[in-house]
């Protein structure tokens, strides 16, 4: 039911419009409701001119775009959201990446002086070896 009354004017006018099929004999529950209450004031959907058919259709492509709109925010903060987790594994990878470069340097460093020790070692044993058998030709000729 539309009702029509007259107001002066320097008194503001608000208009409530929803798209339900509710009773148009409730009250509005605010005194300037808000169709989208998470869009910006200039993005709110204008109410509509209830006589005019075109009115009402424009009004119901604007909520329509305001629910699209909405969605896209969402999906934007989403993905946005997994790009921060992306770039942080991308980090992790890159940061695991040094880790195992540098662990590949000194592993080669540690087999080159491990190859290096494993030489003194055998010719220290070699020297030894012929220490003994000069040591025993010495107590043989005495």
């Amino acid at each position: 039911m539309i009702s029509t009354a007259r107001v002066p004017a320097d008194k503001p006018v608000r208009i409530a419009f929803s798209l339900n099929d509710a009773s148009d004999d409730t009250p509005p529950e605010d005194s300037s409701p808000l169709v989208f209450p998470e869009l910006d004031q200039q993005l709110q959907p204008l109410p509509p001119c209830h006589e005019s058919p075109e009115s009402m259709q424009v009004f119901k492509q604007h909520c329509q775009i305001a629910e699209e709109y909405h969605e896209v925010k969402k999906e934007i903060a989403l993905l946005e959201e997994r790009k921060k987790e992306l770039i942080a594994k991308l980090d992790q990878a890159e940061k695991e990446k040094v880790d195992a470069a540098q662990l590949a340097q000194e592993y080669e460093a540690l087999m080159e002086e491990n190859r290096t020790l494993k030489l003194a070692q055998s010719q220290c044993v070699e020297q030894l070896e012929k220490l003994r058998i000069q040591y025993q030709k010495r107590q043989g000729s005495s």
